[in-house]
């Protein structure tokens, strides 16, 4: 759902590295061309094969980027959290989307229209370099992830994603609890796990004491354990 917008796009738009060396005229210029947008928990904020007009960069909430297969199982690509980008890659393309978007939570995002966009990059091709930069840095996780998913076993997948989701911890800290920000069946389609063999695991490791699940809370009370486990 669409809504007037009150925020303050150009300042939005300028904490972005990507146009982080522009002046503020030529970002005021691509702000006329960006809109808010708000969809609820739920809504499908794009279909795959939905024309893509532009790119997204999400303010709160989380989305889920995601396709189906023939047999109609679903298979997450990617959870967007807020304060990332997402659509760039086929902007440039020039092709539909390949895949659907969802909100997994209350969501607020700019679309940055690629109309907009395209008038400034004609004028600045250092803005192309940083777009490019800020693809690879992309497309470089999406590589560091597949090889995850073909090299590590599902348990090795699971206590790497809960160790990537810890929150910036000082040295001495020995131990810490991973808030999961969206439900177990979505992280285990993003790590390329069914949701049943997800669920084992995690019994699995809290069965060896290195996890403790309370709900959505994942304590785990010895972090070094658990990196020596991986190591």
């Amino acid at each position: 759902m669409n809504t007037p917008s009150n925020l303050d796009i150009p300042a939005l738009l300028g904490r972005l590295p990507l146009f982080s060396s522009m002046l503020p005229e030529e970002i005021e210029r691509i702000a006329r061309g960006t809109r808010e947008i708000r969809v609820a928990k739920g809504d499908i904020l794009f279909h795959k094969g939905d024309p893509c007009l532009g790119f997204h960069m999400l303010l709160s909430g989380q989305i889920k980027l995601a396709f189906t297969s023939a047999q109609g199982n679903e298979k997450v690509v990617e959870i967007i959290p807020a304060g990332q980008t997402f659509g760039e890659a086929i902007m440039f393309m020039d092709t539909p989307y390949i895949v659907f978007a969802q909100a997994l939570a209350d969501a607020q995002m700019l679309h940055i229209s690629k109309a907009a966009l395209y008038e400034e990059l004609d004028k600045d091709p250092k803005l192309a370099r940083k777009m490019l930069a800020s693809m690879a840095m992309r497309l470089h996780q999406a590589m560091h992830d597949m090889e995850a998913y073909s090299l590590h076993s599902g348990k090795e997948r699971i206590m790497n994603y809960l160790l990537r989701e810890l929150p910036p911890l000082e040295p001495e800290i020995r131990s810490a609890t991973v808030s999961l920000t969206t439900t177990k069946g979505v992280i285990a389609s993003r790590l390329n796990l069914t949701q049943e063999h997800f669920s084992r695991i995690l019994h699995e490791l809290a069965t060896d004491g290195l996890i403790v699940v309370n709900g959505r809370s994942i304590d785990i009370p010895d972090l070094e354990r658990m990196r020596k486990t991986l190591s």
